[in-house]
């Protein structure tokens, strides 16, 4: 591929100026040259080398305003806000209408966390810049800093109206679409949009995306076969079409998009994972497996891979296997509530009621709260007859789940166990108040309570009032 002329020289400029460093004599460049050598160096977060380039560019051009801003820009990138303030202040007494002046003072008042003062200098370098779009994005920022989004999306907008190929206001329009909850106004847009720039991959991916969010998998597709089209490498696109096929049942086709993704990058654990889901679901149980073990090898660490393996092998109603592979999740993370969650239910399959209670045990020690963790505890605690413990844990889960029948007949059924009728009769009213016709309960976990003829006419009495 042939160089511009510009690019040549903007080439011959850095390479003279790397040169002069090296050597120590002193070269003759202009303003525009120092300029763009400065700038690049900051773009590539060079900080100090940029310094240099500046020092030696205002000793050759003390009188550069051009320069003199991007002296400022540094000071601003550095937070030496008041000197770069007074700086503009010199500048801005020689050349009012120089609109990087207000853009530069707009990015003071930012970092200063003024936000509308810093529009306000922006509209006035709208009066005198040439360059709208770049403006208009800069009032979008400062309007997604104080979270008008509303603003924001309208200035993005009117960036994109200027130029069409402006990627991060187009990111930023639909950003500010999602967070309102505009989904159809975005799709709409970005249909508008494609009109205009029907080549823009970031249009085609982004309007994809947004039909996926409200269940259109059929158009999502094919806004994403656009933008591979457009861009064969795409492979964000190719790994959003893939999730899209899977949501209509085309495994097949879902699993040749997730290796579209393998062959452009490194396997990811995501896809690898994915795919092994495809075979499960076409009933390829061998290379299911194959792929969840190239799951977990590709990323040990992510617990999606070992329960899947898990998973499988206990909806094999292999439980020896499934127990093989948790116990492998758990000594690489030892405190992932997913992980021991399955351990204990695994345990419970087997018949290995105390290995179980251990598990849903250390579940809700590392923050699983959810109603049938503790249910499941409590049901097993019951089991091996530790009725106290069974209370305390049933107590400790009403504080998650004040209002809750399921807990409350349990504590009914424990406290009637233990021969403590005075709270049984409470929890018993509260669970009957809750949920009348769930009294079932007492029955079938707690047999030898509902023998008790107490209990029935005190559960038809409740009942009859």
């Amino acid at each position: 591929m042939q160089l511009s002329n510009e690019e040549e020289d903007y080439n011959l400029s850095l390479s003279k100026f790397e040169s002069m460093l090296k050597t120590n004599k002193v070269l003759f460049f202009d303003s525009e040259e120092f300029e763009e050598i400065i700038l690049h160096y900051l773009d590539m977060g060079k900080s100090a080398l940029a310094k240099k380039a500046l020092k030696l560019a205002l000793e050759q051009h003390p009188r550069s305003s051009g320069l003199k801003l991007v002296q400022v820009e540094m000071l601003i990138y550095d937070d030496k806000l008041e000197i770069a303030e007074k700086l503009l202040n010199e500048l801005f007494a020689i050349e009012p209408t120089n609109e990087e002046i207000y853009i530069q003072k707009a990015n003071i008042c930012s970092k200063r966390d003024q936000h509308e003062k810093a529009v306000e200098m922006l509209k006035i370098a709208l009066q005198y810049t040439d360059d709208y779009a770049d403006v208009y994005n800069l009032i979008g920022m400062e309007y997604l800093f104080m979270d008008n989004l509303e603003l924001a999306k309208e200035n993005f907008i009117k960036c994109l109206e200027e130029d069409f190929e402006d990627q991060s206001a187009l990111y930023n329009v639909v950003y500010c679409f999602e967070f309102l909850d505009q989904n159809e106004e975005a799709i709409a847009y970005l249909n508008k949009y494609i009109n205009k720039n029907p080549y823009s991959e970031i249009a085609w991916h982004q309007l994809g995306r947004l039909y996926y969010g409200i269940k259109e998998y059929e158009s999502a597709i094919r806004a994403f076969d656009y933008a591979t089209l457009i861009d064969e490498e795409f492979l964000g696109a190719f790994m959003e079409k893939a999730k899209a096929l899977e949501r209509l049942k085309k495994y097949d086709l879902a699993i040749e998009s997730y290796n579209r993704t393998l062959e452009l990058d490194d396997a990811t654990s995501y896809a690898l994972l994915r795919i092994g889901k495809c075979y499960e679901k076409l009933g390829n149980k061998v290379l299911a497996l194959k792929y969840f073990n190239k799951t977990v090898h590709q990323d040990p660490l992510l617990d999606k891979g070992w329960i899947a393996i898990t998973d499988f092998y206990v909806r094999q109603k292999n439980y020896q296997k499934a127990l093989f592979f948790v116990n492998k999740a758990i000594a690489i993370d030892n405190q992932n509530k997913l992980y021991w969650k399955r351990f204990a239910a695994i345990n419970k399959q087997m018949n290995l009621f105390e290995e179980a209670e251990f598990g849903y045990r250390k579940a809700v020690e590392f923050g699983d709260y959810q109603l049938d963790t503790w249910l499941f505890w409590v049901d097993i605690l019951q089991f091996l007859g530790e009725f106290e413990s069974a209370i305390q844990t049933l107590l400790q889960a009403s504080e998650y789940f004040p209002e809750e029948n399921e807990v409350e007949y349990r504590l009914a059924g424990l406290y009637f166990m233990i021969s403590d009728n005075i709270k049984a009769k409470f929890h018993l009213s509260n669970a009957l108040r809750l949920n009348p016709e769930n009294y079932i309960l007492l029955e079938d976990l707690f047999p030898v309570v509902w023998e008790k003829k107490m209990v029935r006419n005190y559960i038809d009495k409740h009942n009859k009032q």
